[in-house]
């Protein structure tokens, strides 16, 4: 039986949904002004008084929707996570894998990427600089995103549904997050030699595991 959990993230902390459109952007600016300014000053100098004034709103519509900082921060992370998430996906439907390594790979080089292009990546990867809980109240965040991750593999790979799946799955997302977060630690882009030293670390730990596995 699985012991990753298998749901979605749970929903955005929002005090309330925006309704209409024009409410839905101004939530979104919101979001962008506080990746924004994680990359510029870090989270404890970050205040929900900077967010309202980088996102042009005034401080009261800031707390129509969220209680504090640490929400809205939680929102930009439940964003990164999906942004993640659907560009590996996309990266399934348009390109030929060889086999289960390849898609590792590309989990991989997406990481990489958001951590170079996408705001507030580098500061809050999946969570864990604000709150090893803060996409879940209950698994801390490399849970959900193994998770996650168990969910794409079994689906394109036909691997066999375990725990020793399940088990594998959260050691190589644990040990991939530590090298490349010393990758970035060594080169703001990212040491290479470093992200392939990541590369081979989980293909060949995950190919001992799941040796004359599909794919």
């Amino acid at each position: 039986m699985s012991t990753l959990p298998v749901e979605e993230p749970g929903e955005v902390p929002l005090r309330r949904q925006p309704t209409q459109r024009r409410s839905a952007r101004r939530v979104e600016r919101m979001l962008d002004a506080c990746a924004d300014l994680l990359d510029e000053i870090g989270y404890e100098a970050l205040s929900t008084t900077r967010i309202a004034e980088r996102a042009g709103v005034a401080i009261g519509s800031v707390y129509q929707f969220f209680p504090d900082k640490r929400a809205i921060t939680q929102a930009v992370t439940r964003r990164h996570v999906e942004r993640f998430m659907s560009r590996i996906g996309r990266r399934f439907l348009s390109e030929d894998y060889g086999g289960w390594w390849d898609a590792v790979d590309a989990i991989i080089d997406e990481y990489v990427e958001m951590h170079r292009t996408v705001p507030g990546f580098r500061v809050l990867h999946f969570g864990d600089v604000v709150d090893l809980h803060l996409l879940d109240g209950v698994s801390d965040n490399n849970t959900v995103i193994a998770g996650r991750l168990r969910g794409l593999l079994l689906k394109e790979y036909g691997l066999a549904d375990s725990e020793e799946f399940d088990l594998a799955i959260m050691v190589a997302v644990e040990a991939g997050d530590a090298v490349l977060k010393l990758a970035f630690r060594h080169d703001p882009d990212g040491a290479p030699q470093i992200v392939a030293e990541a590369k081979r670390l989980i293909r060949g730990y995950l190919n001992r595991q799941f040796a004359g596995a599909a794919g």
